[in-house]
């Protein structure tokens, strides 16, 4: 499937490239991985896009992710799927924070996106993408969060989704996705199971394979991540970032854009290291960086992590994740299941935010780096929390009945 660029096309991509031997690929028909088996990545005329956007006309947009568009796939033939993807905010934990003096340290709430979660971004583009290469029928591995907003935009671009998660996933979201219309089926394993059946029924099926990085656009999606992060924070970058790493493709997408502003000027050289974030019960990129590999040499077996979204084995692109680490000096740690639960519960007391379990993960690793002295207190620390809370289980509550036909003894509450 090709797609024909006009003359008034305002997108500035010159070509895919592979992520592995640097080979190139045109832009203008749909792709998967590279001959190498590999992620594509977009790569742009970035002195166009350094003549044709200034932070000033940047400004004066709409506050959504499409307010980058020069530094996206799309053109002016395409028509973008959209349910109205605005920029997430960035919160300060003072509570929590505070009586460890911390006084840096920012949620970057991707739980407002439209279905909940960070995943909204990928799907938004990879979607549009599809759409204007003339795909009708997708198909989605996910974890739970992908698979919603993959359904969702597929619902809103008139397209057939099938979607395949573990059985296991949270109830909610196993609901969000069949109720809008998607084609769900539970899987007796975990998602690298899911992936093998996408991929090993694209060529009975006929549908355009959505998988982490198996298609070059969610990375693209994502990455307006580390744009909108960096408009925010006034175009000077944290010092850390820890963001939950699964397959990684929001952790390289941001990378990717911080290195495009530098490239036009937007921002200096200093960049925030990257911290991957995982759990002892499935932590491939933690092991690959304690044993200084720049790959998850083997599957990680037996995952034993209630966290969904970091239950990825051995990601497609452990390389890049592994390269972006190296990159910014930054580095891979873990924290407990039971951590994060403790942190959720702390912030939704002290600070009034609701974590998802993978954000609270990157809270509870951020707070064991800290005790360690791996990273310092006065340091300025962004931590992504990926989706709602509300997404999750949550533990049950029982609180006294009040009878409303009686008087009511306050003294005693």
């Amino acid at each position: 499937m090709t797609a024909q660029f006009g003359q008034d096309d305002s997108c500035q991509v010159t070509h895919l490239e592979c992520s592995e031997t640097g080979d190139h690929y045109p832009a203008d028909r749909l792709q998967g991985l590279s001959r190498a088996g590999k992620p594509l990545l977009v790569c742009y005329d970035l002195k166009a896009i350094r003549q044709s956007v200034s932070k000033e006309t940047l400004s004066r947009r709409p506050s959504d992710m499409w307010r980058y568009r020069e530094f996206l796939p799309i053109g002016d033939f395409r028509e973008i799927i959209s349910l109205g993807e605005a920029m997430t905010p960035l919160i300060r934990l003072t509570g929590s924070a505070g009586p460890l003096g911390a006084r840096n340290v920012i949620v970057k709430d991707e739980g407002r996106m439209p279905t909940g979660s960070f995943k909204a971004r990928g799907m938004a583009l990879a979607i549009t993408m599809a759409k204007a290469f003339g795909v009708t029928r997708v198909a989605a591995p996910t974890a739970g969060n992908a698979g919603a907003a993959a359904a969702a935009y597929a619902a809103a671009a008139g397209m057939e989704a099938f979607v395949f998660t573990p059985e296991d996933t949270p109830e909610a979201t196993l609901r969000e996705i069949a109720f809008h219309g998607a084609r769900l089926y539970r899987v007796n394993g975990l998602i690298n199971q899911c992936a093998r059946i996408v991929r090993e029924g694209t060529e009975t099926m006929g549908w355009h394979d959505l998988s982490t990085l198996e298609e070059p656009y969610r990375i693209e999606g994502k990455k307006t991540m580390g744009l909108e992060l960096a408009e925010q924070l006034g175009w000077v970058l944290p010092d850390l970032i820890y963001y939950p790493t699964g397959g990684g493709t929001g952790f390289i997408g941001m990378w990717k854009a911080f290195e495009e502003l530098e490239a036009i000027g937007w921002i200096g050289s200093a960049r925030p290291r990257m911290v991957a974030v995982q759990s002892p019960g499935c932590g491939p990129v933690v092991r690959a960086f304690e044993s200084g590999l720049d790959h998850v040499a083997e599957p990680w077996a037996p995952v034993e992590t209630g966290i969904h979204g970091v239950r990825v084995p051995k990601p497609l692109g452990d390389r890049l994740i592994m390269r972006v680490i190296s990159e910014s000096n930054g580095f891979a740690t873990d924290a407990s299941d039971e951590a994060a639960e403790q942190a959720r519960a702390e912030i939704a007391r002290t600070d009034g935010v609701h974590l998802c379990p993978e954000g609270a993960l990157c809270h509870a690793a951020w707070k064991q780096d800290l005790a360690r002295g791996r990273v310092d207190r006065d340091e300025r620390v962004v931590i992504f929390n990926t989706a709602n809370g509300l997404k999750s289980p949550m533990p049950a509550m029982a609180g006294p009945v009040l009878d409303c036909t009686k008087p009511i003894d306050y003294g005693a509450l």
